[in-house]
């Protein structure tokens, strides 16, 4: 592994696995190298994705609720890309949530969650059960200047928690959350942990301001501790973790990874609560494969000089000190995730992003502001797409130059190395990162 960008075979960003495709359907296709088996598993999975669920005792695709955010996971994860911000104060449509917790730590070093609301904030509820409040956000602005006198206005989003079912705890942590992209997730899972941890530099040895660490997890179905890669703080260490746990507090769906309701401390939520799980086996296995088999798109424009240039900057910057572009994926159960050279550009580690960025809110081995460092590959169609979506943990940035200006702690001296430089160095490394 090194973080050389400038290889013949950049453009191939998953190896093999890469499909070439630069449209608004750009991460919706299977894996390039993936055999006809695994094609057709591939898109059965897609429709159990796409997949509306209702309420029990629905025979096919039951067990939504008692309560939830959205009814699918396309619904949050817009053609399986970042979804939606809320539009208006209360807007139940969004693919962003809030997480929940209390200072404190829970079982197996997790948060604790906030008594009778949980770890999550379900804003939806069946018929006859009551939801536990509505999202609501109020925006602080800020105006940043270019050291050649340009200026751009920043937006910082509060989200905070209305009409509460009931009294909230006065201590609760409030984390808001933007749906991701779920792309590539197979790949990255390929990666052993074993390269992810050399990269780790938690005392700074090297002392270039740079030290990523990784977040320690709870794995549920082996009982373990283990090292977490999914997620906006590392919290999940598998796809199917990952899957089963988006399912179980977004859509409010049991399964053999967690099989106990969201709603069970409410007192008044028992319509759809059932004894055995939502979802078989079979289904929730399904939710994981398609991450796993959901390929990447190539790079774009690498002979264009402006993006060559980018990506020259790109490395001058310290950029790639957290967002490492290569790496070899080690043997999966997935045969064409296995042994491919991938430029995903992150080192999966978490990374302090200073108090601008910062939830304060503790998750396993993550501080408040200590966020996952998000692949980069991709990114330059995250807006064709999807025309509406944003950027940030939170997507209070409207654009990817936004987004650089809000790094800080670790990142803050490539922040100002970006806001420091010319017109034409900014243009040349928002058109590397738009070629990605």
């Amino acid at each position: 592994m090194n973080d050389d960008a400038t290889e013949p075979e950049l453009f191939l960003a998953g190896g093999q696995t890469t499909i070439f495709s630069n449209g608004p359907d750009a991460y919706t296709f299977p894996l390039a190298n993936l055999d006809s088996t695994g094609i057709k598993q591939h898109f059965i999975a897609d429709g159990i994705f796409g997949q509306q669920f209702v309420s029990a005792p629905a025979i096919q695709f039951g067990g939504l609720g008692p309560l939830f955010n959205q009814n699918s996971c396309e619904s949050c994860h817009v053609r399986n890309g970042r979804g939606n911000i809320p539009q208006y104060n209360g807007d139940p449509n969004s693919g962003l949530l809030l997480r929940l917790s209390i200072p404190g730590q829970g079982l197996h070093g997790s948060v604790l969650p906030v008594p009778r609301f949980g770890g999550q904030l379900q804003n939806k509820a069946l018929f006859g059960v009551v939801a536990e409040g509505k999202i609501y956000k109020s925006d602080i602005s800020e105006i940043v200047k270019f050291l050649d006198g340009e200026s751009i206005t920043l937006v910082q989003p509060k989200y905070s928690i209305a009409e509460p079912y009931q009294a909230l705890h006065p201590l609760t942590m409030i984390s808001p959350r933007n749906a991701p992209p779920v792309f590539g997730l197979g790949l990255l899972e390929a990666i052993s942990d074993t390269d992810i941890l050399k990269l780790e530099d938690i005392s700074d040895i090297d002392k270039n301001g740079i030290s990523g660490k990784a977040n320690i997890v709870w794995d549920v179905l082996n009982q373990r501790p283990s090292l977490g890669r999914f997620g906006w703080k590392a919290e999940q260490p598998t796809t199917g973790q990952q899957a089963a746990d988006a399912a179980h507090n977004d859509m409010g769906l049991t399964s053999y990874y967690f099989p106990t309701e969201q709603c069970i401390s409410q007192s008044n939520c028992t319509q759809g609560v059932q004894n055995e799980w939502d979802t078989s086996k079979d289904v929730t296995d399904m939710f994981a494969y398609y991450f796993q088999t959901l390929a990447v798109p190539a790079q774009r424009d690498q002979t264009n000089g402006l993006v060559q240039k980018g990506q020259d900057l790109f490395q001058k910057m310290d950029c790639a000190s957290c967002h490492t572009p290569k790496h070899v994926t080690a043997s999966h159960v997935i045969s064409a995730l296995s042994f491919q050279t991938i430029y995903p550009y992150t080192d999966l580690l978490l990374h302090d992003m200073g108090d601008g960025l910062s939830d304060h809110r503790p998750t396993y081995l993550a501080e408040g502001n200590e966020w996952r460092t998000p692949p980069l590959w991709g990114i330059g169609l995250t807006q064709i797409v999807n025309p509406k979506a944003t950027f940030l943990h939170d997507g209070r940035a409207k654009t990817i130059e936004e987004a650089i200006l809000w790094h800080g702690g670790e990142a803050e001296e490539s922040k100002e190395k970006f806001r420091k430089s010319a017109k034409v160095d900014r243009d040349a490394l928002i058109a590397f990162l738009k070629s990605l």
